[in-house]
């Protein structure tokens, strides 16, 4: 009896401890961490974007969260530094029980990892898209809203299965960033390639070098591969910039020469959604529906 008792005791205590361990696919590998952490914070925009959308509480976030949806939504959470730096005197004060880094802030985990246990969650390549998947699933793993995990990856899943349809047979494309005056291009090997890979979106130039700031540029290039269609990242735009916009950028002699600016299939995505917010998942989800919009206008 004293023996059954004693398992009791055990089985109970077990029971009864603050969280289990989860095991989660991070940047680094994969990692076991608590479940339902009472208390979190969260330095990269895009885990922001998709934990938001998961419904989870966020406790602490970046001096600067880019997109407004976010900004009015946790204009009273706890500020714990910049995109890049955690601030560990605001950290210690928050005392949270896991922190997620990822993307600017990746790097900062043997930093942050002084105050809670932390995961890096950066997404990064051509298969942002994957990447997200897993993320997704492995939040509903950690903070217990599997359902809510699993729709929205069928959320994000229906979402590219129009954009293809609207896309499939409608020529091919140049992913463009502008940055004040200078351009650069992006291949389907680069951090903007899933636009390719996923929607089944044929590249204007398969060769161009998949480096992760893009290949620089000059206009006459882009009137050389003269593309079907320009799919325009403004990264000014996305950083709050003053310098030139995207449009006044590309509105010169070379570039309106092209097919594209000739049929008026240049597609302005979400900058900030696409280059701050990469692997959010209501971020991204933005930029396959203004896309598929883009795409739906071919004459």
């Amino acid at each position: 009896m004293k023996k059954l008792l004693g398992a009791a005791a055990v089985l109970m205590a077990v029971t009864c401890m603050p969280g289990h361990g989860t095991e989660v696919q991070t940047y680094a590998g994969p990692q076991t961490v608590t479940d339902n952490p009472a208390t979190i914070a969260v330095f990269d925009i895009g885990a922001i974007d998709t934990l938001d959308a998961l419904g989870i509480k966020i406790d602490g976030v970046p001096n600067n969260l880019f997109l407004e949806r976010l900004r009015s939504r946790y204009a009273n959470a706890a500020v714990v530094g910049t995109l890049f730096e955690p601030d560990l005197e605001a950290l210690n004060a928050l005392a949270p029980e896991l922190i997620f880094v990822g993307g600017r802030s990746s790097g900062k985990q043997s930093e942050t990892s002084r105050v809670a246990p932390t995961v890096d969650v950066t997404i990064w390549g051509e298969d942002l898209i994957g990447q997200m998947r897993q993320r997704i699933l492995d939040y509903g793993k950690i903070f217990d809203v599997n359902e809510r995990a699993q729709a929205l990856v069928g959320e994000v899943d229906s979402k590219i299965e129009a954009a293809r349809q609207e896309i499939e047979g409608k020529g091919n494309a140049l992913v463009l960033m502008t940055n004040g005056p200078k351009i650069s291009v992006y291949g389907p090997g680069s951090r903007f390639g899933w636009v390719h890979s996923v929607l089944d979106l044929p590249a204007a130039d398969p060769d161009i070098d998949a480096g992760d700031h893009g290949d620089a540029v000059s206009f006459e290039f882009v009137a050389d591969i003269d593309p079907d269609w320009l799919i325009v990242v403004d990264r000014a735009a996305a950083i709050g910039s003053n310098e030139q916009n995207a449009r006044a950028t590309l509105d010169n002699a070379l570039i309106r020469q092209t097919k594209a600016w000739k049929s008026d299939q240049v597609i302005y995505v979400p900058s900030a959604n696409i280059y701050i917010a990469a692997g959010g998942a209501r971020a991204t989800m933005d930029v396959i529906d203004s896309l598929a919009a883009g795409f739906s206008t071919a004459r």
